[in-house]
């Protein structure tokens, strides 16, 4: 008897979009506080989107990936800034 072949649930990206509006401070601080980020990997992160256009930071179920994009996209919202998190499977 064959065991049947558990798919991993498919892992999906959380991306950070880099706008010009949103100051670095409010970027590293929206990592910290929905990502539980450390204040040197925060400052990482927003500088990779910064001068890359975007950067990736987390990779985890998709589930959660979706609820803290969103989370952190909400929280920027609400402060008034356009700063946006995406999700996208990886590859």
């Amino acid at each position: 008897m064959t065991e049947p072949k558990l798919e991993r649930p498919k892992l999906y990206k959380v991306i950070l979009v880099n706008d010009d509006y949103t100051p670095r401070e409010f970027v590293t601080l929206v990592l910290k506080a929905v990502f539980r980020m450390a204040e040197e990997t925060s400052y990482r992160v927003m500088m990779t989107a910064h001068k890359m256009g975007t950067a990736v930071v987390v990779v985890c179920a998709r589930d959660i990936a979706e609820t803290k994009a969103k989370e952190a996209t909400d929280l920027a919202k609400e402060a008034g800034f356009p700063l946006l998190f995406q999700t996208e499977p990886e590859e």
